[in-house]
């Protein structure tokens, strides 16, 4: 597809979006639950605007990590970019 192309559909669903004939919303698989206690320090909101656990050290790769950084912290981030930005860099993808 051309840069124009792109342009055509990108500009074609930002309108279908205004209009509310498309309702933007996550995938399931996205939403990561807030902490029962109502602690918000573990968590931050990301750029897709969903709460996402902070990088923790742990012995071995906690369920949902999707990457180790660097300092040998795990990350449960949503995107690649910023990912271990302050914990030394990805040092492994899963």
């Amino acid at each position: 597809m051309t840069v124009v192309g792109r342009r055509l559909v990108v500009g074609a669903l930002v309108s279908l979006l205004a209009a509310g004939a498309v309702e933007a919303r996550p995938h399931k698989h996205h939403a990561v639950a807030a902490p029962a206690n109502g602690s918000s320090d573990a968590y931050y909101t990301n750029v897709s605007g969903h709460q996402v656990h902070r990088p923790v050290h742990a012995s071995s790769r906690p369920a949902g990590a999707s990457a180790q950084c660097g300092d040998g912290s795990y990350s449960f981030s949503e995107h690649h970019r910023g990912t271990c930005s302050h914990h030394g860099g990805v040092a492994r993808w899963y």
